[in-house]
């Protein structure tokens, strides 16, 4: 099962061939797939050949093969992980009982929302992402930047698939519609906000792969753990190719830092501004916008919503079977800090209404070790400054804080307070008008932009000189 058919005009994995009906339908939505592609995609490079990866099968290590492909060419398609023999539901109500391989009528309407919700995420981020190739930094970033993209468009074939197969009509409507919303149109956005907020420069993008990719791995994660077969097999796939995501963006932010030490000891006055660099207090800005905005796309701390998906056994916690022992998850609560008539206080919340929260606080964790391995290569480098994450109550547009203000330390301060330090916080236009300075693209193999630093090794083992875009 785990080897993919790429002798079919729709390359797969699940025998797509047997049930004519769908590949048909599959078949008519593909050339719409590839006009949005043309028109949304990666904006002047769909001519030239780019070393990409591919996926050749499904099996865990060694499943991808390296090669010169133009993207509109990429092989896109529709791969699930191998089944599990006699896979049963690991938590909620139905804990126990074998898992659906069609969707429970009880569930539909929910199931259909969780889907399209994590398939609008993926054309969202190719739309902002279209114009970076502009002023791509070097040639392996502008060729990482396009891996990137290329397997958002197959993760969105990946969930286009399942609304196809398992929502009848509804779910081709759904497909539809997937291509018809545009990130940051005033009348038919994305979703989800943090995938209308513009990309217009590289330090975003790497902050947007480090935090809001990183988001799509721990979704990825708890659907991966779905009651409904399809959907929790399309995930464990899809997250052998997030972890290239993450990869792009903290090293991208490491590599503006490192750069940042080198002209901050060879600037005169350790100016790294005027020696055309990122300096760290920017960086950091950039790492509060970016994490706080990923924060809410987990959703409110106390979700009724969240409980339900639990309790039906759709969408698990983080590595379910391997950090919990209670599956249920009937007693107990979780210990939230609320704002009540101005003040911070704790509640207790039962279990599953703090789903979203246990789901946030793994996250957070993991962004902590991406911080902890910037700092120390801030270290190496020879700079005595850090960066840190800000609180998760800081600067939050969705869930329980949002009405509310704090400092990066998780202070509940007045509103006036909050506009008074926000521009010392946040990136202010000044920020972002010099980042977007710094803009200009660098494309001759083996040369690097002045504001960041070279990678420590290339890509599939090739030199980092390496000519990765045949321009």
């Amino acid at each position: 099962m785990s080897d993919i058919r790429y002798d079919e005009l729709i390359p797969n994995n699940v025998d797509l061939s047997s049930d004519k009906r769908l590949q048909r339908a599959l078949e008519k939505w593909q050339p719409a797939f590839l006009d949005w592609w043309m028109q949304m995609g990666p904006e002047g490079f769909q001519g030239s050949d780019v070393y990409l990866r591919t996926a050749i099968s499904t099996a865990p290590g060694g499943w991808a093969n390296f090669g010169y492909v133009k993207m509109p060419e990429y092989r896109w398609g529709i791969f699930l992980s191998d089944p599990e023999k006699d896979r049963t539901i690991g938590f909620g109500d139905n804990t126990g009982k074998p898992v659906w391989q069609e969707v429970p009528g009880e569930y539909r309407n929910i199931l259909q929302r969780i889907i399209v919700t994590q398939a609008d995420t993926e054309p969202a981020s190719v739309e902002q992402q279209r114009h970076l190739g502009q002023t791509a930094p070097s040639i392996g970033d502008l060729r990482n930047l396009f891996q990137v993209n290329v397997e958002e468009g197959r993760h969105l074939w990946a969930m286009v698939y399942l609304l196809h197969a398992h929502f009848g009509r509804d779910g081709r409507d759904n497909a539809d519609e997937l291509l018809a919303r545009r990130s940051g149109d005033a009348d038919k956005p994305r979703i989800l906000d943090a995938f209308n907020q513009p990309c217009p420069d590289w330090l975003t993008f790497f902050c947007f792969t480090t935090f809001t990719d990183r988001d799509g791995k721990y979704q990825l994660a708890a659907l991966a753990e779905s009651g409904f077969d399809p959907l929790s097999r399309t995930c464990k796939f899809m997250l052998t190719e997030e972890a290239h995501h993450l990869s792009v963006g903290e090293q991208g932010i490491m590599r503006v830092l490192q750069r940042a030490v080198e002209l901050e000891k060879t600037s005169p006055n350790g100016d790294v501004r005027a020696a055309g660099g990122i300096d760290i207090a920017t960086v950091q800005k950039y790492i509060n916008y970016w994490f706080s905005y990923s924060l809410d796309l987990f959703g409110s701390e106390i979700s009724s919503n969240a409980a339900d998906y639990f309790a039906a056994g759709l969408k698990g916690r983080y590595r379910e079977a391997e950090l919990w022992s209670d599956h249920v998850a009937l007693e107990g609560f979780h210990a939230l800090d609320v704002v009540r008539d101005g003040k911070s206080v704790v509640d207790q919340v039962p279990l599953r209404n703090a789903m979203n929260e246990l789901l946030r606080a793994e996250y957070r964790k993991d962004c902590e070790r991406v911080v902890k391995r910037w700092n120390r290569a801030l270290e190496d480098a020879g700079s005595h400054v850090q960066v840190s994450l800000p609180d998760t109550r800081f600067f939050r547009r969705q869930g329980i804080y949002a009405g509310s203000h704090f400092d990066p330390k998780g202070n509940l301060i007045s509103a006036a307070e909050f506009a008074a330090g926000a521009d010392t916080w946040l990136p202010t236009e000044s920020d972002r008008a010099y980042v977007g300075s710094l803009m200009k693209p660098v494309l001759e193999p083996g040369k690097m932009a002045n504001w960041i630093a070279a990678p420590a090794r290339g890509i599939d083992g090739k030199p980092v000189e390496y000519e990765y875009v045949r321009l």
